[in-house]
Formats: structure tokens, C-alpha cells, sequence
């Protein structure tokens, strides 16, 4: 057991918050939850406090969770961490880094420069080039720029209600997302990384009818052997990022496998119900190794 001060930011009461913080005190005698929003930073000392403790007096962060869903309001609390970074504390994954992923177009957009296969994607602000998206694909997925679990995620296909289906989707999302919906076989993978080294692969398994298979729609976590290729094409996925744990969601289609998006955060149930391994331990014990070397 070391004396380093670790904090875990997250969401208290969340399982995998919670264990992560577990993991970490079980090997420093530290135990601190940061809950974003309760943080107040102040310029004129660069101290960013959370519950009297400056974090910026702390051997190190673990970003677990920075709100409990995806919005631009996220990218604010990730901009108070840069703070403490820049006073000197490690952070893990780096602010910058998940700076990219939250927002679903960035991530994308950073996707696609690399080269990786991803569906068909368009984005547009505008209804007609939406309506003619939807008419092109057959059916599309419209996607908000901040969410996570398929959360508010609409199905839209090309008959006579589309029109009033995309413009009622650009109400609450003025830049349109627009993804082909393609056929993934009841099924798509979590591919984890840990400081770039593969890690492990679960898939989420549909089980019912709903279009996704996320846990959040009832789906269930399985364990999956890829090949070494479709290791490599996940691992050059995430490479460019530069995070210290991830997932990247990978589907199997009859054109081959297709990237959707590398996740900010990464999975601790998937790799506790899927590969039967402790996504929180092995993070803890990569943090420490930084930390002292």
C-alpha cells in the first residue's frame, strides 16, 4: 500500500465509480469520489475545491464520469480539470483527449480522418437534405451529438411520416446526426483498451427487438474472441486519442466490420460480465505505475 493522494471523479453511488474508488484505496489507503458538480474553481489562486480538498494538492485523477449524460455542459467540467492539470496533476485519461469524444461529430470526424470503416454518415442542418439522407439510406439513425446508450436515438424510415419525424428530431438537434441503419446481426462489440494494449472484447447481444443492443435496451454482455485484424483495426481506431482506458464499439456487417465510436470513459460492466476481468483493478495499477515512476 502507497500514501499517494488518488481521486476518482465520477458519479458517487454509481457501480462503476464506486469501483474504481474501491480499487484504488484498496492499494493507496485513499479513498475520494469527485463529483463534478459540486467543484468550485477559483482563478484567482487556481485552486479547484470539492468539499474543502483542493484537488490540485493531489498526487493524481482518475476521470471515470464527468456527468451522468453527455452535453456541452460536460465539456465546461473538463475544462476545470485542465486547471488542476496545469498545476501539475496527472489526470487520467487526459481532459483534452475525452475533450474529443464527447461530442459525437468530433469523435467522428477524428475517426474518419484515421481512416477507419464507419457507417454512412451525414450531417446537415437542413430538413430537405435530412428527408433525401432518409429517402437515399431507406432508413436512417438519427443520432444527438450528446448521448450515450442510444439515448434519445431515433429510428427514421423513408414513407410519408418522415418528413414530420426529421423535423421534429431537429427540434431538439439543430445539427443532425444521420447515420444508414445497417444490419448487425442482434449484436455489436465493446473492444477495451487500456494505454493502447488490447485488453479484452465483450459483445452486447439484443434481447428483444428493439434496433440496438445497448444495456440500456435490455441487451446483455457475452464474451467474443476477434481475430487479430479486427484487433488491429480497433486498436488504430483509438490510438489516436491518447486515453488511458477506452472501448471502441465495433459491428460485424455482411461489408465488413464497421467502427461506431470510441467511448470516452470505456466499460467496467462489459469487462466484468463479458471477459470475466477488473477493469477498475487493472486501471488502478496502470494509474499507480504512472504516478511513480
Amino acid at each position: 500500500m502507497t500514501e499517494l493522494r488518488i481521486g476518482v471523479v465520477g458519479i458517487p453511488g454509481k457501480w462503476s465509480t464506486e469501483a474504481l474508488a474501491d480499487a484504488v484505496h484498496a492499494r493507496t489507503g485513499f479513498r475520494l469520489v469527485v463529483d463534478m458538480a459540486k467543484v468550485v474553481l477559483d482563478l484567482e489562486t487556481g485552486a479547484l475545491l470539492y468539499k474543502g480538498e483542493d484537488l490540485s494538492a493531489l498526487d493524481g485523477l482518475i476521470v471515470k464520469k464527468v456527468s451522468e449524460v453527455y452535453s456541452p455542459h460536460a465539456l465546461d467540467r473538463l475544462e476545470l480539470l485542465r486547471m488542476v492539470e496545469a498545476r501539475g496533476v496527472r489526470i487520467f485519461s487526459k481532459p483534452e483527449a475525452i475533450l474529443r469524444l464527447i461530442d459525437r461529430l468530433a469523435c467522428t470526424v477524428s475517426l474518419r480522418v484515421t481512416g477507419a470503416p464507419m457507417p454512412a454518415t451525414v450531417i446537415t442542418e437542413d430538413i430537405e437534405a435530412a428527408l433525401d439522407t432518409v429517402e437515399r439510406f431507406g432508413a436512417a439513425v438519427f443520432k444527438p451529438l450528446y448521448s450515450t446508450k442510444a439515448r434519445g436515438m431515433r429510428v427514421i424510415d423513408a414513407n410519408a411520416d418522415a418528413r414530420s419525424a426529421i423535423a421534429a428530431f431537429a427540434d431538439a438537434n439543430p445539427v443532425m446526426y444521420i447515420q444508414e441503419k445497417l444490419e448487425l446481426s442482434g449484436q455489436d462489440l465493446g473492444m477495451v483498451f487500456l494505454d493502447g494494449t488490447y485488453m479484452c472484447t465483450y459483445a452486447r447481444v439484443s434481447q428483444s427487438d428493439s434496433w440496438n443492443t445497448t444495456i440500456h435496451s435490455g441487451g446483455k454482455y457475452a464474451p467474443f474472441e476477434p481475430d487479430a485484424e479486427l484487433i488491429e483495426l480497433a486498436r488504430k481506431a483509438q490510438a489516436p486519442f491518447g486515453l488511458d482506458f477506452t472501448t471502441v464499439d465495433v459491428a460485424l456487417t455482411d461489408n465488413g466490420p464497421i467502427v461506431f465510436e470510441v467511448s470516452a470513459f470505456g466499460g467496467f460492466r462489459g469487462v466484468k460480465e463479458g471477459c470475466g476481468l477488473d477493469a477498475a483493478g487493472a486501471l488502478a495499477d496502470h494509474v499507480l505505475a504512472q504516478v511513480t515512476a
